[in-house]
């Protein structure tokens, strides 16, 4: 998968999610993402992203993730987070945008963690 395909591909699962069509942009990553990620690299603005971008379709259908999901969502973050800050920087507009969405993501996380499941004892 060279450059142009992966931005592409970013692009079009960025606009999927902003039109919250959740499930088809995970399926599209999940395809592209572990080819960027060989073919890129780890490092690479473009994989970490698409990483993020992925992330946050796990995270914004919260309503309807499950844990695992939002575990899921935590750790690509993480994961991605600190990659991002030690290739970009800590004040690059990707790293902090992954920050923020880590923070949100925990937050939710935690909150669903902490819930009762509904028509519990």
């Amino acid at each position: 998968m060279q450059r142009p395909l992966s931005t592409a591909a970013n692009n079009y699962a960025d606009s999927l999610t902003e039109l919250r069509f959740f499930e088809e942009a995970k399926s599209l990553l999940r395809k592209v993402t572990p080819v960027a990620r060989r073919v890129l690299g780890e490092g690479d603005i473009v994989t970490l992203k698409m990483r993020s971008i992925y992330a946050q379709t796990l995270y914004y259908a919260a309503a309807a993730a499950t844990l695992e999901d939002l575990r899921e969502a935590v750790t690509t973050l993480v994961d991605a987070g600190r990659i991002a800050r030690r290739v970009l920087g800590g004040a690059h507009p990707l790293t902090t945008g992954i920050e923020v969405t880590l923070r949100q993501s925990r937050a939710t996380l935690r909150a669903r963690e902490t819930t009762p499941p509904a028509g519990g004892a």
